[in-house]
């Protein structure tokens, strides 16, 4: 009998004990997080697992009509994926109170920073020239940061850049995430082909399915690979260059890392797509100021 008054004691303590702790996240979900000390609470209990590699998702993101359709998309992803960081960077001159009430209400782990392109940088407005490499500059702020809020050794980790009008499979998360030195496999809708990347044999590169531009030393796209954290913060040349050609912002950056033969094959030696290149249509508003409306679209 006492055994029997025991079991539902303790899964009445259990409930308690689960409630106030998500009482606490819906009050810490007000503010935002800058850094690790100030880490919020996770939402997913499955989260609490702290033995698991951190993912440092860095999102550089821009002003445009779509921008929170796609953040929250993305969000609505990355809440599903245990212990992640999201570090988004504004391209503006100061941190937009659009992201900030965004990160606030999505209850994924962030840091939000903000780094300005210089005007001449940026292609003519309508254009689809990729010449200036945007995004590159604010890859590089998010970079920074992590060597500047961590040591080598402090945590367990691994940095992906991840744009934010991508689509993923939170598989691919779970997998870069035991990342020893550069990790890779393929994407998909990139380089005008169903799927662009590596080859792999035995969890090894072995050759690459390109269209475009195959002599490159390594013919990626940025959704491409994961690096480990230590990596980063060991290493200040890994950065990228917001002047190089098109299409080599990659080959650089991974060239001061790694080599070809020590890439690590994901997605099933290469033969699964689990990251694609969506990529929003720009919205028509051209009725827009037409009809009078209560909608709220600014926030």
């Amino acid at each position: 009998m006492d055994g029997m008054v025991k079991v539902p004691l303790v899964l009445l303590y259990s409930s308690i004990i689960c409630v106030l702790y998500f009482e606490w996240c819906s009050l810490s979900s007000q503010k935002l997080y800058a850094n690790e000390k100030d880490a919020p609470c996770v939402w997913n209990m499955t989260d609490l697992n702290l033995s698991l590699p951190t993912v440092f998702m860095i999102t550089p993101t821009y002003a445009r009509l779509a921008q929170k359709a796609d953040l929250t998309r993305l969000c609505q992803t990355l809440m599903h994926v245990r212990n992640l960081h999201w570090i988004i960077v504004e391209d503006s001159d100061s941190k937009t109170p659009l992201v900030t009430r965004f990160l606030k209400r999505c209850r994924v782990k962030s840091s939000q920073l903000n780094h300005t392109t210089p005007a001449k940088s940026l292609p003519p407005k309508g254009s689809h020239n990729r010449t200036k490499n945007r995004g590159a500059r604010q890859r590089n702020v998010a970079l920074d940061w992590l060597r500047e809020t961590y040591k080598p050794g402090d945590v367990t980790g691994v940095v992906y850049f991840g744009d934010d009008d991508n689509t993923y499979d939170i598989q691919l998360f779970e997998e870069m995430r035991y990342t020893n030195k550069v990790s890779i496999w393929p994407v998909g809708f990139a380089g005008g082909l169903k799927a662009e990347g590596p080859i792999c044999e035995n969890g090894k590169v072995i050759s690459w399915h390109v269209a475009w531009s195959p002599g490159r030393k390594f013919p990626i796209d940025m959704a491409g690979f994961a690096v480990n954290l230590d990596i980063i913060l060991t290493n200040n040349n890994a950065r990228f260059d917001p002047f190089g050609e098109v299409g080599y912002l990659e080959p650089e950056f991974l060239s001061n890392l790694t080599t070809v033969e020590e890439l690590e094959a994901k997605a099933d030696n290469c033969t699964k797509v689990y990251v694609w290149h969506t990529q929003t249509r720009k919205p028509r508003v051209h009725n827009e100021g037409k009809v009078p409306t209560s909608i709220e679209t600014k926030k």
